[in-house]
C-alpha cells in the first residue's frame, strides 16, 4: 500500500469512527422514524460492486416502502417513496450507516458511488475504471450535479476522480459535499425520484 493510500484509509477509519460516535442520536431517531412511517426493516442491505469490481452488502437507512401491484411486483419508485423517504434522501441522512462500510474497509469516504451488480457487464471500458478506487459515500460527480447528471457526465466524473485523486482533492469534495447537502442540490432529475437505470451503451463500446 502506497503512503497516499495508507493516509487514506487512516483518514477513512478516524472519521467514520468518529462520526458513528457522534451521530449515534441521530442514527437512533432516525431508525425509529423509519420504523415507525416505514415499517420494517429498517435498513436497506444490498449487494453492490466494490474495488475491483468485488460484491460487498451495502447498508443505509430505508426510504421506501413496500408496495406491489396485483401481481406481486414492486410498484414504480415514484409511487413507493414517501415524502418522509424524500425528506431522509434530501439530507443525506440514509446515507449515514454506510459509515460502517468505511469503517469495515467495503467503502470509501470519498469515491465513485458504489452502483448496482448488474451493472458491471454494461460498462464501457474507461467506465468500468470506477472500480479501480474503493467506492464513496460521496465523490466528484456528486458534488458536479449528483442525481441530476446524466450517466454519461457521472461517468465522466468517476473517471476524472480515479485519475486525479488526492488527499487534497478528497477534502475538497467533503467541504463541497457539505454544502450540497445543506442546500438540497441536484437530488433528482427532472421527472425521476431516483436515478434512471443504466442500460449500457447499445454499440457495446
Amino acid at each position: 500500500m502506497t503512503a497516499s493510500l495508507a493516509l487514506k484509509r487512516l483518514f477513512d477509519v478516524t472519521v467514520s469512527a468518529i462520526a458513528l460516535v457522534c451521530f449515534a442520536p441521530v442514527l437512533l431517531v432516525v431508525g425509529v422514524l423509519v420504523r415507525a412511517r416505514l415499517g420494517t426493516p429498517v435498513l436497506f442491505r444490498q449487494q453492490r460492486p466494490g474495488l475491483g469490481g468485488q460484491p460487498f452488502m451495502l447498508v443505509k437507512f430505508r426510504t421506501m416502502r413496500d408496495a406491489t401491484d396485483a401481481h406481486g411486483r414492486p410498484l414504480d419508485d415514484a409511487e413507493r417513496l414517501t415524502p418522509f423517504g424524500r425528506r431522509l434522501r434530501a439530507t443525506s441522512l440514509d446515507e449515514l450507516p454506510e459509515l460502517w462500510n468505511v469503517l469495515r474497509g467495503d467503502m470509501s469516504l470519498v469515491g465513485p458511488r458504489p452502483l448496482l451488480m448488474e451493472y458491471l457487464p454494461r460498462y464501457s471500458a474507461e467506465q468500468r475504471r470506477r472500480h479501480d478506487v474503493r467506492p464513496g459515500i460521496t465523490g466528484w460527480a456528486q458534488v458536479n450535479g449528483r442525481n441530476a447528471s446524466s450517466w454519461d457526465e457521472r461517468f465522466a466524473h468517476d473517471v476524472w476522480y480515479v485519475t486525479h485523486r488526492s488527499f487534497a482533492l478528497d477534502l475538497r469534495i467533503l467541504f463541497r459535499t457539505v454544502r450540497q447537502v445543506f442546500v438540497a442540490e441536484g437530488i433528482e432529475q427532472p421527472g425521476h425520484v431516483t436515478m434512471p437505470r443504466f442500460t449500457g451503451r447499445p454499440e457495446g463500446r
